[in-house]
């Protein structure tokens, strides 16, 4: 391996349940993903205004605080909208709830169903 990696694709992770959080980061981290995390809405846009490499938006639906992901993903669509979006929920959703080219997964959601997403998004997006 060369001193200059090759730079991995950045996913923002908002989840408010912890260990949903940690088995999500480490699903997309083996699958070949840097990982940033965020315990709700307000921490996420937070930490997308301080960095400029955020790639996908990989966000619950149900969260406390100011926004849901619903509002969060409308939010990233309209202030950074080359970002790609992938929301979650135990409840369904329909895809025309989310802003155009947004994923949606429903819980409990499989490592190959998040891999699938995440590189339908990255790689052919």
């Amino acid at each position: 391996m060369g001193s200059v990696a090759a730079a991995r694709p950045v996913v923002l992770i908002v989840e408010d349940e912890f260990l949903l959080r940690m088995d999500a980061a480490d699903i997309i981290q083996t699958a070949g993903f840097d990982v940033v995390e965020a315990a709700n809405a307000d921490e996420a846009i937070e930490i997308l205004e301080a960095r400029y490499d955020i790639t996908v938006v990989f966000t619950d639906i149900q969260m406390p605080g100011s926004m849901d992901g619903l509002k969060l993903a409308r939010a990233v669509r309209g202030r950074w909208p080359p970002i790609k979006i992938i929301a979650t929920s135990g409840f369904r959703v329909g895809e025309a709830d989310l802003p155009e080219g947004g994923r949606f997964l429903l819980k409990p959601y499989s490592p190959a169903q998040i891999t699938g997403a995440l590189r339908e998004l990255t790689i052919g997006g």
